[in-house]
């Protein structure tokens, strides 16, 4: 049997590390998954085993290239973008990868903001909540300030998916989507890095920028590799590709993250205080979008559901929709309107709640994604604002969720709200933009499933 051409894709999250193969017509023909225990820092503070994570790359990779059921034409990276791999002048990684979550020192966030013009311009010109160490601008600025004899070892900083790049091929880039996604570093205004980077000297630490549909070098000097991607920028790219009617997408995972391309209003102080943000895509254009932790919430909850009703974590897969069931939640839900804009965006209601209230983990679970709707519908409703938005997409974890898929419908019933079906939307957008550098034929136009959502 001939051999499948294929491309590769390592789709690296914060907790679930993955590898697809993608065919000619961008059908998944092949994943593996892996996860790996953390490390921790020089403050005991928890980080991602970033030697496990290039090994496993490395192996999985040789594996493939041994196999004859697949011939690799070209590999690429999406990755979670909010955090710095600092490389030596050997090109060494000097450990370690720090976690975006770490708190940031107090003294030090307030002696930025005072030297650089306050926190509301650099948050504005940046188009950047201010989020401490998930601003990875500011990682490089804590080590300057408090590791000087280690930031004097550092020759480059590559964001997480140029690493990855990097690690196959040499190359040292920057690209425009992991610059561009919350970290403080860009100025959109004038389309370049912020004058504070210039002034603190980060520049002269961090690769050129490159755009990433471009080719980034290749693997064993023959497979062409891309330069990576920011993990968000990439999951829009199918979408951008298939729809021109204006549409939001809403990217669910460990962020519930609403994406809307045609909203090109500039950002205000309310939505950054909101954790409103810019990303650019590929072509380098802003992206107006918000974001929840909704994914992270889910996951730290359904553990406490499972252990007050002696359930495994997994059993929420199981809850089937039932309208009975919300018949109290829907008026909830709709009073919710009279609310907009006026909470702050953060976690929902229910971990205040008494769980022994609800009889059954059925209707406690049902609970708790209708809290977490309402706080859904506040942050889509920031980049919704303004603009002629027709449908609005679901894709990632929670478009699989009939309740969460339900509830959306049921507020939004003016707007045509679908799950998206597509075979994992930030590999997939990796390998779009790789569509040049491997595949002859024409790019398909039905790589994406949709089901309807009423109210």
């Amino acid at each position: 049997m001939e051999a499948i051409s294929v491309i590769a894709i390592f789709d690296i999250g914060k907790t679930n590390k993955k590898l697809f193969l993608f065919d000619e017509q961008y059908r998944l023909v092949w994943e593996t998954a892996n996860q790996f225990v953390a490390l921790t820092d020089e403050d005991g503070f928890a980080c991602e085993n970033i030697d496990a994570l290039n090994n496993w790359i490395l192996v999985a990779l040789e594996q493939l290239l041994a196999t004859k059921q697949f011939s690799i034409k070209a590999i690429n990276f999406s990755a979670y973008g909010a955090s710095f791999v600092f490389l030596d002048r050997k090109r060494k990684m000097i450990p370690p990868f720090y976690n975006y979550l770490k708190p940031f020192p107090t003294e030090l966030h307030h002696k930025f903001y005072i030297d650089h013009g306050g926190e509301q311009k650099i948050s504005k010109e940046t188009a950047s909540p201010i989020l401490g160490n998930l601003n990875s601008g500011m990682q490089l600025y804590r080590i300057k300030n408090q590791l000087p004899a280690k930031y004097q070892t550092i020759e480059t900083a590559l964001h997480l998916p140029q690493f990855l790049s990097f690690l196959l091929t040499g190359n040292l880039y920057s690209d425009y989507t992991s610059i561009g996604c919350h970290t403080q570093l860009w100025d959109f205004s004038k389309n370049n890095y912020h004058d504070w980077v210039l002034d603190e000297g980060l520049d002269l630490r961090l690769a050129p920028i490159f755009a990433c549909d471009r080719l980034g070098g290749y693997f064993k000097d023959e497979i062409p590799v891309g330069v990576g991607m920011h993990d968000s920028s990439a999951a829009l790219i199918p979408y951008l590709i298939s729809f021109t009617q204006p549409f939001i997408l809403i990217s669910t995972g460990t962020w519930c993250i609403s994406l809307n391309p045609f909203n090109q209003t500039e950002l205000t102080e309310n939505e950054l205080k909101q954790d409103c943000l810019c990303y650019i895509t590929y072509k380098n254009k802003p992206v107006k979008a918000s974001r929840l932790f909704s994914g992270y919430e889910h996951e730290q909850e359904i553990k406490r559901l499972a252990i007050h009703f002696s359930k495994p974590d997994e059993y929420y897969q199981t809850v089937q929709f039932e309208a009975s069931l919300l018949q109290h939640l829907k008026l909830q839900l709709r009073s919710t309107k009279k609310e907009l804009g006026s909470a702050m965006i953060g976690a929902s209601c229910f971990a205040d709640r008494n769980l022994s209230n609800f009889r059954t983990y059925e209707e406690a679970y049902h609970q708790l994604i209708a809290d977490l709707i309402v706080q859904q519908v506040k942050s889509t409703n920031l980049v919704l604002n303004g603009s002629p938005v027709q449908k609005i997409f679901v894709d990632g974890g929670f478009s699989k969720n009939p309740i969460y898929m339900h509830l959306l419908a049921e507020y939004y019933n003016d707007i045509e709200v679908y799950a998206a079906t597509i075979p994992q939307a930030s590999a997939m957008g990796a390998a779009l933009v790789m569509h040049q550098h491997w595949n002859k034929r024409n790019t398909p136009t039905d790589i994406i499933g949709l089901k309807y959502y009423s109210s």
